[in-house]
């Protein structure tokens, strides 16, 4: 007798969960998901819209608080993620400010990992303190200076692990516990790893964001973003934050991310056994300096990287001997590889952060961030990987002059 698949969706496994969560199926019982392309929303009767807006009838009202596509996109996310709840918003970084905002008042302290996105530094390190909020910087590997700048109480903790572009990991279960002693929130961007690769709520965070432009979309056609973390956080502190900032995310996007959100984990498992492939190409590469990649065996945090994470991801850095010159001459023989500072895309895509993500930053804070002039960063799509490798190791060659 077949095993009979169980009814409740929690059991289901992440690739299940991915397809067929968040389908809420209208009367005309479609196959794919609708998409309600509306700002508004009508009621029968005066008492049933004072009711909607007190809170006594649960219901939608204005799509910049929630709108139906956004909320199937919502639901599936939260699913894959294992989340209790999720909010979804314009952009990524609109996902990043929100969860810092949303729980930050003057007088308040947050600690941050120095190796970040160049907006998410920048909220940190120019905007917060415009409005009274203390903030310290950590390297991302050194535990005693997390120790040291939590031992303080501290409203919130934010890290990118792996973090962008250098590929550094957090512990993020003793970050966790020292975030948690301190009093505070740790928000984990989780971009890099995807919800396939990494589950930081599993691993003690309380907060997730992810840029859905990345992975999550995949194809390059659309912004987004997401938090995520308990149904308290998303609803009493984030909630009233989105809903009176109005980061909203278009239905139209969030029809697109539904459709991202299924072939997800199929795309990250062909990319990144692409990445692997190239990763091991470039490490030990004559014109090559070092190469970043969490499953090589070279990388300086490889064994916690394999603990936190299923695999490697799709992104790989590498630091050229030859300085940007060699990094521009590389850049500008690729045939095959996109230069774009975009990344998680189907097509292969590769940027110089120093000139680029990161170019408003000192020469000081890039180099304290591990970042060289020499340094790419590159995005492995799911194009076939002898084309691949073809492309990048011709580029190798010019790039040694």
């Amino acid at each position: 007798m077949s095993e009979r698949l169980p009814t409740d969706p929690k059991s289901w496994s992440p690739q299940t969960r991915a397809i067929r969560s968040g389908l809420a199926r209208t009367g005309f019982h479609e196959t794919a998901e609708a998409l309600f392309m509306t700002s508004g929303y009508v009621y029968d009767s005066a008492q049933e819209a004072e009711e909607s807006f007190d809170g006594t009838r649960e219901r939608m009202v204005y799509s910049r608080f929630r709108n139906p596509t956004v909320a199937a996109f919502e639901d599936r996310l939260a699913a894959i993620e294992g989340a209790e709840a999720c909010r979804a918003t314009a952009s990524g970084m609109a996902a990043v400010h929100a969860s810092l905002l949303c729980q930050l008042k003057a007088g308040d302290r947050l600690v941050a990992s120095r190796s970040l996105f160049g907006s998410s530094q920048w909220i940190i390190d120019d905007l917060l303190p415009r409005f009274g909020v203390e903030r310290e910087f950590v390297d991302c590997g050194d535990l005693p200076g997390w120790e040291r700048a939590l031992s303080r109480p501290t409203a919130c903790v934010l890290i990118e692990t792996p973090s962008n572009p250098t590929l550094e990991i957090i512990d993020i279960p003793a970050v966790a516990e020292l975030t948690h002693r301190a009093g505070g929130r740790l928000v984990v961007d989780n971009v890099f790893a995807t919800p396939v690769l990494q589950s930081p709520l599993e691993l003690g965070a309380d907060v997730v964001v992810y840029s859905a432009t990345k992975h999550i979309d995949g194809q390059g056609r659309c912004l987004g973003g997401a938090v995520l973390g308990s149904a308290e956080f998303c609803n009493d502190v984030l909630g009233p934050y989105l809903r009176h900032t109005g980061p909203a995310m278009s239905p139209f996007n969030a029809w697109l991310l539904l459709k991202g959100l299924e072939t997800l984990g199929l795309r990250v498992e062909r990319q990144t056994a692409n990445a692997l492939a190239l990763a091991q190409l470039l490490d030990g590469h004559p014109a090559v300096a070092r190469a970043l990649y969490p499953a090589l065996a070279s990388h300086p945090q490889h064994d916690l990287a394999m603990r936190q994470m299923r695999a490697g991801g799709t992104m790989i850095a590498l630091e050229l001997k030859g300085g940007k010159s060699a990094a521009y001459r590389l850049l500008d023989a690729l045939h095959l590889i996109d230069i774009s500072n975009n990344l998680g895309d189907a097509k292969s895509l590769i940027t110089h952060p120093w000139t680029t993500t990161h170019q408003r930053l000192s020469v000081e804070d890039k180099l304290a961030m591990g970042i060289g002039e020499g340094m790419l960063r590159l995005s492995v799509g799911l194009e076939d990987i002898v084309d691949l490798t073809a492309d990048l190791g011709a580029a190798l060659d010019a790039a040694q002059g």
